[in-house]
């Protein structure tokens, strides 16, 4: 039989099979999810009854470990099975667990011991999803915290919305970060770095640009040409958001921000508005990313403009999460005062 017959034949067969396998896949995994719980259900009504929790103590998960293992291989090592005691007494209700993470994530989650934090993180893997390591990331990089303080000032509605549904994409401000972290590029803190350079290091390393940009960005390209009256400008990094259905520009700088990076980026966003969109596309997007800023700056620079645009800092190195915590709690604090 000729290959003209017979390779479309195996490729209609063979994605059939990637679906079956991909659907056998979830549901082994849901059932898993759900068995760990009840086990872990299990070892909470045992260790409740005081007359084995006196006779056993500590020794009780050792004992089950060895036997579980022995009886049915891997998996059940005593460090498990504490995550698996945990994971019941953190999510009381079987159905509140969900099959489309995998048990690797929900024992990352369990290392977080704030409730909304914890809950923000599970929401936001299901929404973007991120493997193990891309959410093992996030948290490292104290994401939560950082798209908190990026609201200026803090309420509860906003811990309980992150909390409760991740990022919501409603409006341009949900997608900012302050600060973004580009440790990925493995570049030090403290030797200067010519804005061009940043730029070839960011569209090398594109797929964690992505992610640390957040959920829904598609790269269009760098360097994009901007003609106005017969004079060439170029934007430095230029992707659309599909969430917001609007092209966001990032103009990158490796100086503190400065009042007329503000206005050359308005010029952009006016040229894409009215001449780059299509009739679908919402007003685009403009991002300044620097090195610092002060309050007063982008008080002047930014206000009174029409068009969206914003301005973040950015590091080369993962930020001081204790730090970025304590300020979260501080404020947190206030609302119980």
């Amino acid at each position: 039989m000729p290959n003209n017959v017979i390779n479309p034949l195996v490729g209609e067969i063979k994605s059939i099979l990637d679906i079956a396998r991909s659907n056998v896949a979830k549901v082994v995994n849901s059932e898993l999810i759900a068995s760990y719980w009840k086990i872990g259900e299990i070892i909470v009504r045992y260790e409740q009854n005081d007359s084995i929790r006196a006779e056993y103590g500590e020794q009780t998960l050792k004992q089950l470990s060895k036997e579980l293992t022995k009886e049915f291989g891997r998996g059940f090592s005593r460090s498990n099975l504490q995550n698996m005691r945990a994971f019941y007494l953190n999510y009381d209700i079987c159905q509140s667990v969900t099959g489309k993470l995998s048990w690797t994530h929900y024992c990352e989650l369990l290392s977080i011991s704030d409730k909304d934090k914890r809950s923000f993180y599970e929401k936001e893997t299901m929404n973007s999803n991120w493997s193990v390591r891309e959410m093992k990331r996030q948290i490292n990089t104290s994401l939560y915290e950082r798209l908190l303080l990026s609201k200026g000032d803090i309420n509860k509605q906003e811990v309980l919305k992150l909390a409760a549904k991740g990022i919501e994409l409603a409006r341009p401000s949900d997608m900012i970060k302050d600060p973004y972290v580009f440790e990925f590029l493995g570049l030090p803190e403290n030797k200067p770095v010519m804005e061009s350079d940043l730029e070839k290091a960011l569209t090398e390393q594109i797929e964690k640009f992505l992610l640390e940009l957040g959920r829904g960005f598609m790269f269009v390209g760098t360097q994009q040409r901007v003609t106005i009256n017969n004079t060439h400008y170029y934007v430095d990094m230029v992707f659309y958001n599909k969430p917001l259905k609007s092209y966001v520009l990032i103009e990158l700088k490796t100086t503190k921000l400065m009042p007329e990076a503000a206005g050359q980026l308005n010029m952009y966003l006016n040229y894409y508005e009215n001449e780059v969109n299509d009739e679908d596309d919402n007003k685009p997007i403009g991002i300044i990313l620097c090195t610092d800023k002060d309050a007063l700056t982008v008080e002047y620079a930014l206000g009174g403009l029409s068009n969206n645009i914003f301005a973040s800092k950015y590091t080369y190195y993962i930020p001081d999460k204790e730090k970025l915590i304590a300020e979260v709690e501080k404020i947190v604090r206030k609302w119980n005062d």
